[in-house]
């Protein structure tokens, strides 16, 4: 299946040809269509004018193209026809499906796929030296098994800021038998290597950070979402913040901490991370280890969700995926329901939230739902408890007192080396457990919640 869209009429940019496949039992949140749509919004972040797209379904991925022999023929005269200077693929490629394909098409038509279209639009927003790096070590490392040229392909594709290049130094002198692709790679390694030790200073400095506002005792709420769903308007409403906001997706990259005051001049800590999205790239999932902390160390996770957004349940499942992935899923959440005067019926919000855990209905640009968010999130941090089963090492013993001080215990079973505490907790201080959680102890969690959630029900 084809089709070509009409152009606009605004200044003409680098014209892109889309293409996505729907592999037989892979599971995906989106359908190809939106999946497809949604590539096409990626395309136009990065500055690309879409001007076709072609799917197919496969029983599985072509091993040299990905798609089919015939749909590689029909690509070509499609992207020739429309003038294509780059085809995108929806899915990740591996290095041997983008050289086949290369070959097959045009020699002026490159070829990416979705991870390479994400890089590229995270390089323009990472404005912070620590954004920079993260993202630079991504394209190095996705770039590494895929070099087959020189240097100047690379320097065009890397938006990282060139730090980490020039203070690592450039390509050195070829050794004996060594070809010009053999020296490329050895440089790349040791500009992944440099920037990886950069970004463990920064690391460092995070955790010395953390530790700091863990010790004045002020809750921090990690604001987490798909990308677009209105998190920075949020953090701009309820911190009297100036966060920048845009209509496109991954519009804010680096994390952003506002304090903000909740009913009964309680405290919190606001922080505004970047947003998720379908087949995240686990390049970036690895690079911004250090940013994603920011999300597993929170006290609690406040889910924004683009309620107006036509496949919003999914969104919200691929952000749970996740949350997952990171380890993450254990901290405890409530989900904001944005944009809900986006809706041609009001009413539609309401029915909505028994869809979602512990949901409100608010709009951040007009303020709606504002106050009762700021309710609920007081109460999850200062009045509800968390069921928890953790093994303490004796040496914890400020923790283990925590717990008794704060918590409500249920079991203490002392063994060798440290005791065994099942009880609940205020749901901000479940971070620090994390490290000592039991085996199982998430599955448990979950299930305790539910259990309490159909008791208040």
């Amino acid at each position: 299946m084809s089709k070509k869209i009409p152009q606009s009429t605004t200044r003409p940019r680098e014209r892109a040809f889309l293409v996505g496949a729907e592999i037989h039992g892979q599971k995906q949140n989106l359908s190809l269509e939106d999946s497809l749509a949604e590539l096409a919004l990626l395309a136009d972040t990065a500055g690309v004018d879409v001007v076709g797209e072609l799917s197919q379904k496969l029983q599985r991925p072509n091993v040299e193209t990905y798609i089919g022999p015939g749909k590689v023929q029909e690509l070509k005269a499609l992207a020739e026809e429309t003038l294509s200077e780059v085809v995108i693929f929806d899915d990740e490629l591996s290095p041997r499906h983008q050289r086949e394909l290369e070959k097959a098409l045009a020699p002026n038509i490159r070829v990416l796929d979705r991870t390479a279209l994400i890089l590229d639009i995270f390089a323009q927003h990472a404005h912070t030296s620590e954004g920079m790096l993260q993202v630079e070590l991504a394209q190095y490392e996705y770039n590494l098994p895929r070099l087959t040229r020189a240097w100047t392909h690379l320097e065009r594709q890397a938006g990282g800021g060139g730090g980490a290049a020039g203070s690592a130094g450039g390509v050195g002198l070829r050794g004996p038998g060594e070809t010009q692709l053999e020296v490329d790679k050895r440089a790349i390694r040791k500009l992944i290597s440099h920037i990886k030790k950069e970004l463990e200073k920064v690391e460092a400095h995070r955790m010395r950070y953390r530790a700091q506002r863990k010790r004045s005792r002020i809750p921090t709420v990690a604001l987490v979402g798909y990308t677009n769903a209105g998190k920075s308007t949020l953090i701009n409403r309820i911190a009297k913040a100036e966060v920048y906001v845009a209509n496109q997706l991954f519009a804010t990259l680096d994390p952003t901490t506002r304090r903000v005051e909740l009913p009964g001049n309680d405290l919190a800590l606001v922080t505004d991370t970047v947003g998720f999205i379908q087949k995240l790239p686990t390049a970036l999932v690895a690079a911004f280890h250090a940013t994603l902390e920011e999300i597993s160390q929170a006290d609690l996770l406040l889910h924004v969700v683009d309620i107006s957004h036509p496949n919003a349940l999914n969104q919200y499942q691929a952000v749970q995926e996740t949350l997952k992935e990171i380890d993450a899923d254990h901290i405890p959440m409530i989900t904001a329901l944005n944009k809900a005067d986006q809706l041609q019926r009001p009413e539609m919000a309401r029915e909505t939230l028994k869809d979602f855990p512990k949901s409100i209905a608010i709009s951040a640009i007009q303020g709606t739902g504002i106050p009762d968010l700021l309710h609920l999130i007081r109460e999850e941090l200062y009045e509800s408890y968390t069921p928890i089963s953790v093994r303490l090492p004796y040496q914890q013993g400020a923790l283990i007192s925590l717990f008794h001080e704060l918590g409500q215990v249920d079991v203490v079973e002392h063994h060798r080396g440290g005791v065994k505490i099942q009880g609940r907790i205020p749901g901000r201080l479940l971070a620090q457990f994390a490290p000592w959680l039991n085996k199982n102890s998430k599955e448990e969690i979950h299930k305790l919640e539910d259990e309490a959630y159909a008791e208040e029900a």
